[in-house]
């Protein structure tokens, strides 16, 4: 791959992948001036710099901004799904960052998905999850998160295992925060 030249393609498809009708509107969009984009497109002077930033932006394929070939989308957008992670210390959970994942290795229909870290173990848990039935649930019990297994009993009961006791209890006396869907335990 010859990067000293390309400018004029690659220029031409940053300004496609944008959504521009024109390159000025491209140049308003880089804050550069019009002279240093035409200075780059009349030298075919390849723009590295804004080609990567292009690609960050709008998610389109690397690939195809500097070469043209290949899909435009960018193979790592369609097959991937971010998950927002969160770590659970000391009764509470706090974001932190994310975590990608490929989208054949998630469950179908997930509506609110995050991922749970609770020690070296992590849970992927959807947030969004209609009725409450037997399973491995994110709840908090008195403003304490953790990881419990209920168990629905009749009369809007639940029973909850895990931690130091099992204990019996109305579904509204606690706060279930998600279903856990995925269990990676180490």
């Amino acid at each position: 791959m010859n990067l000293e030249k390309g400018g004029r393609g690659a220029i031409e498809r940053m300004v496609e992948a944008y959504g521009f009708k024109t390159r000025q509107a491209l140049c308003d969009h880089l804050g550069i001036s019009k002279s240093t984009l035409a200075t780059r497109y009349m030298r075919d002077s390849f723009p590295a710099e804004w080609v990567i930033q292009c690609s960050l932006e709008t998610g389109i394929s690397l690939n195809w901004l500097t070469t043209g070939q290949g899909s435009k989308q960018s193979s790592h957008k369609a097959n991937t799904k971010e998950l927002e992670k969160h770590v659970l210390t000391n009764g509470s959970l706090r974001k932190d960052g994310s975590y990608v994942f490929d989208a054949s290795f998630l469950p179908d229909n997930l509506k609110n998905p995050v991922v749970v870290i609770d020690g070296t173990s992590e849970f992927i848990c959807d947030m969004d999850y209609g009725d409450v039935r037997d399973g491995m649930w994110v709840v908090s019990i008195d403003g304490e998160v953790a990881l419990r297994s209920l168990t629905r009993l009749p009369g809007s009961r639940l029973r909850i295992d895990g931690g130091n006791s099992s204990f019996e209890c109305a579904i509204a006396d606690i706060e279930i925060l998600a279903k856990v869907l995925v269990s990676c335990i180490r």
